[in-house]
């Protein structure tokens, strides 16, 4: 095995998320996994280890997925990590290559969620016509304990916002709104997205209100999905074809944090320091400032939650949130796009997925393939998911110099 510190993306791809009614788990984690090695233009005989991850199913992902796809003796790794779960099997698929160990690695997260009502995990379901229906409890059987009363995601992001609010100040029920009407909009544009039709402001905000000030749009989506990716040492990289090194996307930091003890707390996990702590810690491994990038990938799981991480991954000076909001910067024509996919909201949540899924969408714009969504010049991104359990996961990734 060769040894190289740059970790380069090989081969991504990110199925269809939506309603899959006639695909299990394993299906449509082989559909990805295949898709991927097609799009990098190898085979499993090449990959030295899988890391697999799926919250809801046997805990044996990893290996029946390898029954599916190809069984050559490799380790192995099923992992589980809250929504960070697809970024933490990435991240272990490229310790192992950085570490020398294997030159490629395949990492997947796939999920089954598409009408189970796991709305504790920030979701919400659609029926097949144009109306949202609510689907499950709100947290009801969730706990009630920590500074602020619950455990329950949609709670618990609801007061992260609300606290922003009153710290910096600008917030309202309406910009909280437009921030989900944004992202319902940039939705459009992507096929693979589970919802792809705008929601005028009016039917947001009037819409039933889960936590506020978040109603069911403001919510990330639960749904069927699956992500997988490829990853080579550069080593490995420079022995591939032209076409292959053009299309790699280099890994320029890839970060996993959790909470940092804190007096405040011990029950609710930290979301905004974990974050930062993560971005920074991104930025310096990679070389670059937020000033640098050209897109993100933030974890919307609600409305309120991408205002604060705007703040929490320096695009914008602390307490400015608002400010970025109005100034245009996160729109698709924007100084700075923002979750151009459709975020949780639209693109939808598969919970596995969801880490990988984000940086399949930050490929695309680097690779300049990203369609009708395309953000013209980016070479750089940055993908970033949360796990409520606590774990934060940051990537950056950038344009191979021998792109067109």
């Amino acid at each position: 095995m060769s040894r190289s510190d740059d970790i380069w993306i090989l081969g991504i791809h990110m199925t269809k998320f939506g309603k899959h009614p006639d695909l299990d788990v394993v299906d449509l984690g082989a559909q990805a996994i295949l898709g991927a090695l097609a799009d990098a233009g190898v085979t499993m005989r090449e990959i030295g280890v899988l890391a697999a991850g799926n919250l809801f199913g046997s805990g044996s992902i990893a290996q029946q997925l390898q029954k599916q796809v190809g069984q050559t003796g490799i380790p192995a790794y099923n992992v589980s990590n809250a929504c960070a779960t697809g970024a933490t099997a990435l991240r272990t698929a490229i310790m192992a290559v950085k570490a020398g160990e294997v030159d490629y690695g395949l990492a997947v997260g796939v999920e089954k969620l598409a009408g189970a009502g796991l709305l504790g995990a920030g979701g919400r379901a659609k029926s097949d016509g144009e109306e949202w229906t609510r689907s499950g409890r709100f947290g009801a059987v969730a706990p009630v304990d920590g500074r602020i009363g619950t455990e329950a995601m949609p709670g618990v992001f609801a007061q992260i916002g609300m606290e922003y609010g009153h710290r910096y100040g600008g917030t309202s029920f309406e910009l909280f709104a437009r921030i989900s009407e944004k992202n319902h909009g940039h939705s459009t544009l992507n096929p693979l997205a589970a919802y792809t039709k705008a929601m005028p402001l009016e039917q947001i905000m009037n819409d039933v209100m889960i936590a506020y000030p978040n109603t069911r749009p403001m919510c990330s989506a639960n749904c069927d999905g699956a992500a997988a990716a490829v990853v080579v040492n550069g080593e490995t990289l420079r022995t591939l074809s032209l076409e292959q090194q053009r299309r790699a996307v280099k890994v320029s930091a890839s970060v996993l944090t959790s909470d940092p003890w804190q007096e405040s707390c011990q029950i609710l996990p930290d979301v905004n320091t974990l974050t930062r702590n993560a971005a920074r810690q991104a930025y310096e491994q990679a070389g670059v400032g937020p000033q640098d990038l050209d897109l993100v990938e933030l974890h919307d799981c609600f409305a309120t939650a991408e205002l604060v991480h705007y703040d929490n991954l320096m695009l914008c000076d602390e307490g400015g949130a608002v400010d970025f909001f109005e100034s245009g910067a996160p729109f698709r024509d924007g100084r700075l796009p923002v979750n151009v996919s459709g975020g949780l909201q639209s693109k939808g949540h598969p919970i596995s997925a969801t880490g990988i899924a984000n940086i399949w969408e930050v490929c695309q714009h680097v690779r300049g393939e990203g369609g009708d969504r395309q953000i013209e010049g980016a070479k750089i991104g940055l993908a970033h998911v949360i796990g409520l359990a606590s774990a934060c996961g940051v990537h950056i990734l950038e344009r191979s110099s021998l792109a067109a």
